[in-house]
């Protein structure tokens, strides 16, 4: 009972923490003078409060965290603080709970599947406050808190390595957790900054530069109008929107490292962030080709421009959209999903299965292949002149497997509520790999607002899975996790 209280703790520091973004939104209210000032003040005071109670009430059990406390304490923050982030979106909007738990988890969790409508005609506050929950999300909450409660008392050591996405999370970029935290941080707020001055100059008003910069930035697709990025109909957007989701979709540590050496080496150097770009940038010409071929658009620039940019979008799990790619040949829309569930670099804002763990996988498919011609021959497996442990092949093995089991349970469970195949696959797969748009009833043109609530509150679970990187909330679930 006193490692929960301990947890408790540490979780109304977080709370409060999460209570203070909400200053933002109270800012664009009273400079647009919104009606949701007074709405985003009662929920900052009442998320701050709720926090402070926690953190105040509990403070005596204080203790340095263990591994078990970081896993859980992880899940219930990524579980509990949508239920604080759908308030002003209950308060405002006429949708159920369900709806609002959807919308915030997938803010949170920097997916971008949405359920609203009339995103156009929404005050521009509510729109960043969904643009920031993505930003504050996408390169993770618990990070944030990692740099800053060292302040309060408590270390983040536990926290850092349960919420740190990849296969070798060992990696630490300065001697201290709390000063890695804060240096990603800054390099990601920095990164922001560019994008929305680059938004901005670019045609956009400063209330959408600055949500889009947000939801580019987490890899996130929320968008503040019901067209997506095609609203804008601006090719100069469209190639700043391109190269900071590249930008994104590269691990942190990387973009870390290279500021502090100051050579473009450190990125050629990277095995990871090489393959990410190219592969992402040929499919686009590949699909632009074949779209072209098809007859889907009337002429090359077109093609490629529609491509390149929903390639792009698609691979890094963002999600934005400059045409309704679900009514691209079926071919072209699997494609791009695909790339969804494994392009993006560890360590980077965006999801699915990532880079690195794909590039591990082949070449342990290579190695089986050689054994069969060389029994006894000693072949290990190597990423970037490194011999990989067996221990992180079998972990990358694992994950694989329940990502693909989770993803056919969960489609099967979906297709038993009545969905047709495409939606109910393409659903799952973008909402595990935290995508956002499918397939089908839940394209880009349209909102997961069709969905029943067992659909709706299925896919927030999918999210919150893919989110974690499935095994950081599926430890919590099993009974040896509550054993002594």
């Amino acid at each position: 009972m006193q490692a929960l209280f301990s947890l408790l703790h540490v979780l109304g520091g977080v709370v409060f923490l999460f209570g203070l973004t909400l200053s933002l939104p109270i800012l664009v209210a009273w400079l647009n003078d919104e009606p949701t000032l007074h709405m985003f003040v009662r929920d900052l005071f009442f998320t701050c409060g709720a926090g402070l109670l926690l953190w105040f009430f509990f403070r005596p059990f204080r203790r340095e965290l263990r591994i078990k406390d970081g896993f859980l304490l992880v899940a219930l923050v990524w579980a509990g603080l949508p239920v604080f982030g759908m308030f002003p979106l209950l308060s405002y909007l006429d949708i159920s709970v369900t709806d609002a738990y959807f919308e915030a988890v997938s803010g949170l969790t920097a997916t971008g599947a949405t359920v609203l409508s009339g995103l156009d005609v929404l005050p521009a506050s509510l729109n960043i406050w969904r643009g920031e929950m993505q930003w504050f999300g996408g390169m993770g909450v618990i990070v944030l808190a990692v740099a800053i409660l060292p302040m309060l008392g408590i270390g983040g050591r536990q926290l850092f390595k349960a919420e740190t996405p990849g296969p070798m999370k060992e990696t630490r970029l300065t001697p201290r957790i709390a000063q890695t935290a804060k240096g990603l941080w800054l390099i990601y707020a920095g990164l922001t900054a560019a994008c929305f001055a680059a938004y901005w100059a670019g045609g956009m008003v400063w209330t959408d530069a600055l949500m889009h910069a947000f939801t580019t930035m987490g890899l996130a697709g929320f968008s503040s109008h019901d067209a997506s990025f095609g609203y804008f109909d601006s090719l100069t957007l469209e190639i700043i929107a391109i190269t900071f989701m590249l930008i994104s979709g590269i691990n942190f540590a990387t973009h870390f490292n290279f500021v502090r050496a100051r050579t473009f080496g450190i990125y050629t150097h990277d095995g990871e962030a090489k393959v990410f770009v190219f592969t992402v940038l040929i499919s686009g010409v590949l699909i632009g080709i074949y779209l072209l071929a098809m007859g889907h658009y009337p002429d090359m620039a077109t093609a490629f421009r529609h491509a390149m940019f929903n390639t792009v979008s698609v691979a890094t799990t963002t999600g934005y959209a400059t045409t309704d790619f679900g009514l691209w040949p079926a071919f072209a829309g699997f494609w791009i999903l695909l790339l969804g569930t494994f392009s993006t670099c560890s360590g980077s804002t965006g999801g699915g299965i990532k880079m690195i763990r794909a590039r591990l996988l082949v070449q342990q498919l290579y190695r089986e292949l050689r054994r069969l011609l060389h029994p006894n021959a000693q072949i290990p497996v190597r990423y970037v002149g490194t011999t990989v442990p067996n221990q992180i092949i079998f972990a990358v093995l694992a994950f694989f497997f329940v990502f693909v089991l989770t993803a056919a349970v969960m489609t099967l469970a979906m297709m038993a509520t009545g969905l047709d195949p495409v939606t109910a696959m393409s659903a799952v797969v973008a909402t595990l790999s935290n995508i956002g748009p499918g397939l089908g009833q839940v394209g880009p043109a349209t909102t997961f607002a069709v969905l029943n609530d067992f659909q709706t509150w299925l896919l927030s679970f999918a999210m919150l899975l893919g989110r974690l990187e499935m095994f950081t909330f599926l430890v919590v679930l099993t009974p040896a996790f509550w054993r002594k």
